[in-house]
């Protein structure tokens, strides 16, 4: 199998050694959910637009057959549009999408457009889902950068297979324990004796503070204090205004209930990073199953055949998705670059100095 850490041209977290638990899928992404694609666009223009969109088709873009899905609110200071029918009906019916927090209506509006256009909607009415987090330091949010072609584009290029990290799509102008963050991602395969499921993840991180940030147990964000742009490093209980916003995808055949139970595990993965979740953090996590494709499409008498894991078997889709979610934060950081923008410059995770630490906490 090809080495799902490595890829040509960047660095994700693996290439520094750093001791992740599970197996991951052969691309270590949320696209080794079969039928899973990801497209972004990415905005970086003159000293303020520094933004974009990223979308995820659930099984591609030629299949709008509604998915199982369920929603968790870690921490609800932050925004998924679509997420009242989700926790009604249990289903997301579509593409969603993930950027900035004042664009969130034109990506809205987009989807919805594009649909039409396309004719790939379930319903005659539809009701996208799209997050966001605030990328006000490095983008000008306020100048509404995020266009309709825009969002287009990530519709329209969205693949399978190996997709970019870092400072691209939605994630192009976030920040990640006070390093550049952005769009990261992981996936896990569990071994056939436990179900053969995979369970892939895509985050879009913005939250943190330095000193908390943890890597495989080791605590590097006490030595990193360098170049912290909010908090010079210090000050424990200064407020974590930032946002997380992360997608499960799994094969696995769950039913909504359980898909939120997935998402609820989202939030173990985030603290193995470090986070404590501040109150001013939107951390917002939405899991679905593409399994059952039948049940968009019931018999006669309106029954549909759906199979589901028994409860006595879904923890270890709970762990892969805890494990993936803290690698997918970590490859965030680590494929992004240093970036200056509206307000701020913002220094990329120094690879060097984080394989030393890890190295001297016995990591390595």
């Amino acid at each position: 199998m090809k080495n799902p850490s490595t890829s040509p041209g960047r660095i994700r977290a693996r290439d520094l050694g750093i001791p992740f638990e599970g197996t991951p899928g052969e691309f270590n992404a949320i696209t080794d959910v079969p039928g899973v694609t990801v497209g972004y666009s990415t905005i970086i223009e003159g000293t303020d637009a520094r933004t974009g969109v990223t979308v995820i088709h659930p099984r591609g873009r030629e299949d709008f057959t509604p998915v199982y899905a369920g929603i968790h609110s870690f921490n609800g200071n932050g925004e998924m549009t679509g997420a009242l029918w989700i926790e009604e009906s249990g289903s997301l019916e579509g593409p969603l999408g993930i950027t900035n927090t004042h664009s969130v209506g034109v990506v809205r509006d987009a989807i919805i457009a594009w649909q039409v256009k396309h004719k790939k909607r379930y319903q005659p009415w539809v009701l996208p889902v799209v997050a966001e987090t605030a990328d006000a330091w490095l983008n000008d949010m306020d100048g509404f950068f995020v266009k309709e072609h825009h969002v287009f584009e990530a519709l329209d290029s969205a693949k399978a297979g190996m997709i970019a990290e870092g400072n691209v799509g939605g994630g192009t102008g976030m920040m990640c324990y006070e390093f550049k963050g952005g769009t990261g991602t992981s996936s896990r395969k569990l071994p056939e004796k436990l179900g053969g499921w995979t369970v892939g993840v895509l985050a879009q991180t913005n939250f943190g503070r330095r000193h908390l940030l943890t890597i495989a147990g080791a605590p590097v964000g006490k030595h990193l204090v360098d170049d912290a742009p909010i908090t010079s490093g210090e000050d424990p209980y200064r407020m974590d205004d930032g946002s997380l916003i992360v997608i499960v995808g799994t094969d696995a055949p769950l039913l909504p209930h359980q898909l939120k139970r997935v998402a609820r595990r989202v939030s173990l993965g985030m603290a193995r990073t470090g986070s404590i979740g501040g109150n001013g953090s939107g951390d917002i996590f939405l899991a679905f199953s593409t399994a059952n494709p039948g049940a968009a499409k019931p018999n006669a008498q309106g029954i549909s055949e759906v199979q589901s894991l028994s409860n006595d078997k879904i923890d270890p889709v709970f762990a892969a998705t805890v494990f993936a979610t803290e690698e997918a934060i970590i490859n965030s950081m680590v494929a992004a670059e240093d970036m200056t923008g509206h307000e701020i410059s913002v220094k990329a995770l120094p690879h060097g100095e984080v394989k030393e630490l890890l190295g001297r906490y016995g990591r390595g």
